[in-house]
């Protein structure tokens, strides 16, 4: 969600000043709340907007998850993420719902239904590393550069390149291996890069 907002020129870092913070130091700014049409999104934008004094990146990735336990900062945390994201992928006729039982209780899942759209997003990835490798991160979309680095941190990545031949996953996870290299701090000072998105990165791989 923070990367999104980023993207789309929601939010940003504070200025990183005279004595160059970090970016796990310096605090998330909205820069525009304007509605992006989801959901999700513009209610985080509004607890971001909304917070005084702001927070860091790490403050929000947990808030935003809404699994923090600081019971001073319950009221900005987002309700049952994980449950609105499935169902809005239920909506979109990505998931179904399920009722499976478990011993004395029942729960809910959400099994992929839409098998297609999920193969078009792997296959995106594989290609992003393959196929249409361009061998400088600020050359590469974004945004699936952004999911390359927080699926590996997820640890979901290598599901992607496994049905691969042999040296196509080979290369694949070469290639990934030199973007989970690349310095945050560092790749957030060049030209075209958005500093939230890395930070969010730093946040996951530090």
């Amino acid at each position: 969600m923070l990367v999104e907002l980023a993207l789309r020129g929601r939010l940003q870092l504070e200025p990183c000043g005279v004595r160059r913070k970090s970016l796990l130091s310096r605090k998330v700014i909205c820069k525009s709340d304007a509605p992006t049409g989801d959901v999700l999104l513009d209610e985080a934008l509004k607890h971001i907007k909304d917070t005084q004094p702001p927070e860091t990146v790490q403050s929000w990735i947990e808030l935003l998850s809404g699994e923090t336990w600081n019971p001073l900062k319950l009221h900005y945390q987002l309700r049952n993420v994980r449950e609105r994201l499935a169902k809005n992928l239920v909506e979109k006729g990505v998931l179904t719902t399920e009722k499976q039982n478990f011993l004395l209780f029942d729960m809910t899942t959400h099994p992929l239904t839409n098998s297609p759209i999920k193969q078009r997003l792997v296959k995106k990835v594989q290609d992003s590393v393959l196929e249409k490798w361009v061998n400088d991160p600020h050359r590469m979309d974004k945004r699936v550069l952004a999911l390359i680095l927080l699926a590996h941190s997820s640890d979901v990545l290598e599901n992607a390149f496994a049905p691969l031949q042999d040296e196509q996953y080979d290369l694949g996870m070469k290639r990934v291996h030199t973007l989970l290299e690349l310095e945050p701090e560092k790749e957030s000072t060049k030209p075209s890069a958005n500093e939230l998105m890395w930070a969010v990165v730093a946040a996951f791989t530090k």
